[in-house]
C-alpha cells in the first residue's frame, strides 16, 4: 500500500520509521508512558483517530498499537481498506442501524450498542457475513443528557429479553460508559463505581463479560482505578501534524 507523505511515496511494508515520523505529529513518548502504566493493569489501550489521518495512525501502528477506535462508519470503511489488515477497529460512536452493514464484514468490537433494534440488526448483518460480531452496551452514566446509552432499567430488560437468545451471532461481551465532562473528579469517580457495580452484576444472570469499556484522554486514570479494562484515548496520543516542505 502506497502513501504520499510531504510529495513523496512511501510504502507502509518498506518505510523507514525516520520517514514516519519525521513528518508525524504523534507524541511517541506520552503513548509509550501510557502503555507501560496500562500493562500493569492489563487495560487495553485503544487509540482514538477520528478525524487523523492515516499516516499519523501509522506511526502509532509502527510503535505497536493495534487497536483503533472510529466514531464514524464512512472514515472507518475508508481506513480499513487503506491500513494494514491486522488491525483491530473499534466502533466507538454511535451507530444507526442502516449503516451497520458498511462495517460488519470487518469490525472487531463495536462499543456503543444502546437498544434491542441495533442488536438485531448487527446480528442480521453478521449473519450475513458469516460471522460473530461481539458488542458493549452502552449505559448512561453521565449527568449530561446528551450522552446515549441505556439506564439500569432498560439494561435489564434487555438482557432478559426471551428474544435475545435468538441473536446467535452476536456476543455481549461487556458494558461501555462515558463520565461526565467536568473538573470534578469525586463525581467522575461515581460514575465510573456504578459502571463497575452493573459489570459486576451481570455475573449474577448469567452473563461473563470481560470487558468494561470506561475512560477518555481526560479521565482514564481514574477509569482504571475503578475497574475499567479498556480505555480510549485520542488527544493525548496524536499532537497537530506538522508537515515538511
Amino acid at each position: 500500500m502506497l502513501f504520499f507523505i510531504s510529495g513523496k511515496q512511501i510504502n507502509y511494508n518498506t518505510f523507514t520509521r525516520e520517514e514516519i515520523f519525521s513528518v508525524m505529529s504523534v507524541h511517541t513518548e506520552q503513548y509509550q508512558n501510557i502503555t507501560a502504566a496500562l500493562q500493569k493493569t492489563n487495560t487495553t489501550l485503544v487509540a482514538v483517530s477520528k478525524t487523523k489521518p492515516v499516516e499519523d495512525m501509522l506511526a502509532l501502528y509502527q510503535l505497536g498499537q493495534r487497536d483503533f477506535g472510529e466514531n464514524y462508519v464512512q472514515e472507518l470503511v475508508e481506513k480499513e481498506t487503506l491500513l494494514p489488515k491486522d488491525i483491530r477497529w473499534h466502533f466507538i460512536g454511535h451507530l444507526q442501524s442502516n449503516k451497520v452493514k458498511y462495517i460488519a464484514p470487518f469490525v472487531h468490537l463495536i462499543h456503543g450498542v444502546d437498544s434491542f433494534n441495533l442488536l438485531k440488526e448487527i446480528n442480521k448483518q453478521a449473519v450475513k457475513n458469516n460471522r460473530t460480531i461481539d458488542c458493549l452496551l452502552q449505559i448512561h452514566i453521565a449527568q449530561e443528557e446528551t450522552k446515549f446509552g441505556l439506564d439500569e432499567k432498560e439494561l435489564h430488560a434487555l438482557l432478559s429479553s426471551p428474544d435475545l437468545a435468538a441473536l446467535k451471532n452476536i456476543r455481549i461481551i461487556g458494558l461501555m460508559g462515558m463520565a461526565s465532562f467536568s473538573n470534578d473528579s469525586t463525581m467522575v469517580r461515581n460514575e465510573f463505581k456504578y459502571l463497575k457495580q452493573l459489570f459486576n452484576r451481570l455475573s449474577t444472570i448469567g452473563f461473563q463479560p470481560s470487558i468494561l469499556s470506561m475512560g477518555m484522554s481526560a479521565d482514564y486514570t481514574i477509569a482504571v482505578e475503578e475497574g475499567s479494562t479498556m480505555v480510549r484515548i485520542g488527544s493525548l496520543l496524536f499532537g497537530e501534524r506538522n508537515y515538511h516542505h
